[in-house]
């Protein structure tokens, strides 16, 4: 509810940009990928065929609500654009799957399996950004 000056000098770092857009996925009541969807996609990204593997994380994106699609969407649409322009931000696919990964995509309850879950949750965000039309084309 707050207004946003955003011509102000404080949002001419995009650091300061990047970090307001990962505290507030980080700060939703519940992750841009519904906690019911985490085993769901952690399973999806398992599988060893890529055009099997898409086609799954395709249609468990399809099933989202709608908010959470539309979000989705135009999010990584958006990173799709900062990861063309690798050779300048020096953030490739698989950078932006590890600084996005965690924030948008959680378990409900932290177990032991942090570690691999952080490298499924990396591997999800980087497929949705290099198969972006197929997955939401």
């Amino acid at each position: 509810e707050e207004k946003l000056n955003l011509d102000d000098s404080q949002w001419e770092d995009i650091h300061v940009v990047t970090g307001a857009l990962k505290m507030f996925f980080r700060e939703l009541p519940e992750p841009l990928f519904p906690y019911c969807f985490f085993e769901q996609f952690v399973e999806a990204i398992k599988i060893q065929d890529n055009t099997t593997r898409i086609k799954s994380i395709r249609n468990l994106v399809k099933k989202l609500p709608t908010p959470n699609y539309d979000t989705m969407k135009i999010l990584f649409e958006h990173l799709k654009k900062i990861a063309a322009k690798e050779s300048v931000n020096l953030m490739s696919t698989q950078s932006l799957g590890i600084v996005f990964g965690p924030t948008l995509l959680r378990p409900e309850k932290e177990t032991g399996n942090m570690a691999v879950h952080m490298l499924y949750q990396n591997q999800i965000v980087e497929l949705m950004l290099s198969e972006y039309s197929k997955i939401f084309g």
